[in-house]
């Protein structure tokens, strides 16, 4: 049985395939348009999943769309109906353009698949793709449950519990009461862009004080005993929350930050940008806990868009009295194609749990002769390095400073890169992270890199007892450790760890263990291999084109080793 899980509804368009109840292929659209957080229809993601998994469109039984049309159409019409002169614009966001996406599916399905075999349709609420959709494909046979997002169709959390194949909701709470819409009007007022930027909040929050605005953030947003969030709306331009901070917003946290005319930030936006991020974790610990307390469970899942709120997750780890935390590495609503998929299988048609998805390799991958192909179209030299070779080239490339774009097998799904599409760097060198920030992602100086490292060697170097194959769990890096990995180290003393895992990407692994032969550290700075505002890479072609508009050293696309001119001879004296 062949099942189509996709999201089309919501930005970060993704299409998946199951088969025989495994998940084969996972594409986000943005990776193919190079359109960042897309919510155009995942025409091409489509296309993709079936040539990547074999299938034809008349081997397709089920389709899943993590959507459900008319959900909550009382709240919205109720809501709409104190919108007074902005009634058109909400009109225009929560009917026409559903409708649109209807149409896009309709057509889709009239297009894609032949009419006397259309696959069966199933509509699956947003939050229950993330919820329950995530809690399918974890490693658990029961967890609490917590989704948390800006709106998704009008839910904003989703609490509950999933015991084998069934779920079962305990709680909601609905637009306008959301968590992930503060947290976007702090990240608008910082000068970042809204349902985009909110990861660099996070990363600013540390150069803030959380205790000077730490109260009135309290007073903004906050966890009743039921578990129910509750937002105090007249900070904001009631009724259109979503849109921005209202008068009483700034009145209370000051002038926000206008990026086109202040390149730097007054302490006022960091301390703003602390207290916000504070809030939040206190709120998602404090359901958790509640969670945990009433469902007696020992595992949580997260999902949601605010579940890539890795700080929150990592005090979730420490402190909720859980023995562990299982997020999905396509959190986000892009996850959710994968989520809708599962909720279809398992939940709808009754199909056995056989499925747990450890594995974030799930997307397009390029043969030697596509890649050669793509290196000769572009008239570059290359060098070809065989396999027991390939490793310790590049650790001793990493060792002596250089910055390599790292391009291996499948591409990950999700918005971290994990060592397929990665560009990766020596942690230990001081100034390592200026650099890249600077000359290779050209994007902002505070803004801290991740760490990966092997799974067996992480308790040496970090403070984290679980797990973290998905870099969503943010932990300290041992004190003792924090000069030596000054690259990685952000200015509190954490990193967002990914642990490599042999079993699920050993040539990965093997490259730490190479590396840490020459320096002593099994560690690698892993950040995404894109730039500022652009999807990670895809194609050869996509690496090539930004290993030459960046100021990386060298290429590894699979065995092939590609140097900027300055730096021939170094290739030629390394394999001489």
């Amino acid at each position: 049985m062949n099942i189509i899980g996709i999201n089309c509804a919501f930005h970060d368009s993704t299409v998946c395939v199951l088969q025989e109840g495994l998940l084969t292929v996972a594409i986000e659209e943005e990776r193919l348009t190079r359109q960042k957080h897309t919510s155009a229809f995942p025409y091409r993601a489509f296309a993709r999943c079936l040539e990547t998994a074999g299938l034809a469109p008349a081997d397709i039984d089920h389709v899943a769309v993590s959507m459900q049309p008319g959900v909550d159409w009382h709240r919205k019409a109720a809501y709409g109906l104190k919108s007074g002169k902005n009634l058109m614009p909400f009109l225009r966001a929560q009917v026409l353009n559903l409708r649109h996406r209807q149409r896009s599916l309709s057509s889709w399905i009239s297009a894609s698949f032949p009419s006397a075999v259309k696959p069966t349709l199933h509509f699956v609420p947003h939050h229950v793709a993330h919820a329950a959709g995530s809690f399918l494909v974890s490693p658990y046979e029961s967890a609490a449950l917590l989704s948390v997002d800006g709106s998704g169709e009008w839910a904003t959390t989703f609490k509950g519990v999933g015991r084998a194949n069934t779920y079962e909701c305990l709680g909601q709470d609905y637009f306008p009461v959301s968590l992930g819409e503060v947290y976007e009007a702090a990240t608008e007022f910082c000068g970042f862009k809204m349902n985009c930027d909110e990861g660099k909040t996070m990363g600013l929050a540390p150069l803030g004080d959380p205790d000077v605005f730490g109260e009135a953030a309290s007073k903004v947003i906050w966890v009743n005993e039921d578990m129910s969030l509750q937002v105090d709306l007249s900070y904001f331009d009631y009724p259109r929350f979503g849109s921005g901070c209202g008068r009483k917003f700034y009145e209370t946290f000051g002038q926000p930050r206008n990026p086109d005319r202040e390149p730097g930030f007054e302490q006022h936006h960091l301390d703003v940008a602390a207290a916000f991020q504070k809030q939040a974790e206190e709120c998602i610990l404090a359901i958790a806990r509640k969670l945990r307390e009433r469902t007696r469970e020992d595992y949580l899942v997260i999902s949601g868009g605010v579940a890539l709120n890795s700080v929150a997750n990592g005090r979730v780890v420490r402190e909720s009295g859980f023995k562990d935390v299982y997020v999905m590495p396509a959190a986000g609503d892009n996850g959710t194609a994968i989520g809708a998929a599962y909720v279809c299988h398992n939940h709808i048609l009754g199909r056995p749990r056989a499925f747990v998805h450890d594995d974030p390799y799930v997307g397009t991958q390029y043969s030697k002769s596509a890649i050669r192909r793509a290196l000769d179209e572009c008239k570059l030299e290359y060098r070809m390095i065989s396999e027991e070779k390939l490793e310790p080239t590049a650790a001793r490339l990493l060792q002596s400073g250089h910055i390599l774009g790292w391009f291996q097998g499948r591409m990950e799904i999700g918005p971290r890169a994990l060592g397929n599409r990665s560009i990766l760097a020596n942690p230990t060198v001081p100034d390592m992270k200026d650099r890249i920030n600077a000359e290779v992602k050209h994007r902002e100086a505070f803004r801290p890199f991740a760490p990966s490292c092997p799974v067996e060697d992480a308790p040496r170097f970090f403070e984290q007892n679980v797990a973290d194959p998905f870099m969503l769990k943010v932990c300290y890096v041992r004190p003792e450790m924090r000069d030596v990995l000054p690259a990685i180290t952000h200015v509190d003393g954490t990193a967002r760890l990914q642990t490599v895992h042999a079993d699920i990407n050993s040539r990965y692994h093997k490259l730490h263990k190479e590396f840490e032969k020459l320096s002593g550290v099994p560690v690698l700075l892993n950040t995404s291999f894109n730039v500022m505002g652009e999807p990670i890479v895809e194609s050869p072609i996509d690496a090539i084109r930004c290993f030459f508009a960046t100021g990386l050293d060298f290429l590894v696309l699979d065995d092939y080793l590609v140097a900027k001119p300055m730096h021939a001879h170094v290739v030629d004296a390394l394999l001489s």
